[in-house]
């Protein structure tokens, strides 16, 4: 059995590391942050993810921490309601669906317990900064100036992937652009809304997300604009909180508290949306998994999907055999087609002509058995 290193204690990283634990393997999570990140949006599990969590115990208490919205209303820009459902939102689809919509730092916080459960070790606050990849391992070189040798190293750190950056090359190579850009933080309910969201567009370049959750004493906010790629620092949230409120103070209705809500805002998250796209995850003894190797972009609605399955799939192919080569050709010939139609499903969304039965074959894609 291997020594394995993570990379990255997110929805895709948790779940490897409880999967290789379980079967046999050392795993080491290294994540940057000084622990699982709290915030985030709502995400779904859907499909065949679903299993996933089914098997380690875990859809139960998902369930049981679902967003419990009971419908939503489109405004226009100047907040003038356009149409209202209870049957579906857009952020979690059909109501009567047995997917699960609950929040990102719920679910990352039910993973991390197993994971610990099961034995993996875990480095917070520390980071990749080097790899060298040889016959009988791989030397990784850690911010801290630690240096270890594991069997293999996986990378499981998202869209800007440290790993993917040093075994593959720069992210301009994989990361393709998709003419948006989103925010994502939360603030106390000052709209009073009740398990109710709301969406709000202006023409093509604005729009925004908002809901309560926390038994509605708190709201998640997502503010988002069209554009073309934006030079900016990743780091430099004033920057990005600048972006911000010169694509959306024209906006009506909430949007100037809204923007004062960001202002305070401790979880402020900022990113373009854009899909990795490779022709392979896997290069000697490094693979990736998750969004750091085939990011489909929230407009998917299954990219955790994708992390927990992926993830399962590959820490099921390294307990075949010892042949990590063969096990990491296997995994993406598993992953490849479930992958390109969730990708496909993206880009659909992104034209306006989201289809309900792509959606459906996307969700089923993939089985959890050879």
């Amino acid at each position: 059995m291997h020594s394995v290193l993570v990379s990255g204690a997110g929805v895709a990283g948790l779940t490897l590391a409880y999967w290789l634990r379980r079967n046999g393997h050392e795993v080491t999570v290294v994540e940057r942050a000084p622990a699982v990140r709290p915030g985030g949006q709502a995400i779904d599990v859907r499909g065949t993810a679903l299993e996933v969590l089914d098997r380690m115990g875990l859809r139960e208490r998902a369930a049981l921490a679902r967003t419990g919205l009971r419908g939503m209303a489109m405004l226009d820009g100047q907040g003038n309601e356009l149409w209202r459902s209870t049957e579906m939102t857009i952020s979690g689809g059909r109501l009567d669906s047995e997917d699960i919509e609950l929040l990102r730092e719920d679910l990352t916080s039910l993973l991390h317990e197993r994971a610990r459960q099961a034995g993996a070790e875990f480095l917070f606050g520390d980071s990749l900064c080097s790899l060298a990849d040889g016959p009988d391992g791989v030397l990784a070189g850690f911010e801290s100036g630690a240096e270890r040798t594991f069997g293999l190293v996986l990378g499981a750190d998202g869209l800007h992937s440290r790993t993917r950056a040093l075994a593959f090359g720069p992210e301009r190579e994989f990361l393709h652009h998709m003419g948006s850009y989103l925010a994502v933080f939360s603030a106390e309910n000052f709209l009073g809304l009740d398990n109710w969201e709301i969406w709000l567009t202006e023409g093509r370049e604005a729009t925004y997300c908002v809901y309560p959750v926390r038994d509605n004493s708190q709201l998640r906010i997502t503010l988002g604009f069209r554009s073309e790629p934006v030079a900016y620092d990743h780091r430099d949230t004033e920057r990005q909180r600048t972006l911000l409120t010169e694509r959306l103070s024209h906006v009506g209705w909430e949007t100037p508290r809204l923007l004062q809500a960001m202002r305070r805002a401790p979880d402020f998250y900022f990113d373009s949306l854009a899909q990795i796209r490779m022709d392979r995850w896997s290069t000697g003894r490094v693979a990736l998994v998750g969004d750091a190797g085939y990011c489909p972009s929230p407009l998917s609605g299954q990219g955790t999907s994708l992390a927990l399955v992926g993830a399962f799939i590959l820490a099921d192919e390294l307990r075949a055999d010892g042949d990590h080569v063969s096990a990491f050709a296997r995994y993406e010939t598993r992953m490849r087609r479930y992958v390109e139609l969730n990708q496909a499903l993206a880009l659909a969304n992104q034209e306006g002509s989201p289809d309900e039965k792509a959606l459906e074959q996307a969700k089923y894609a993939v089985t959890l058995d050879r």
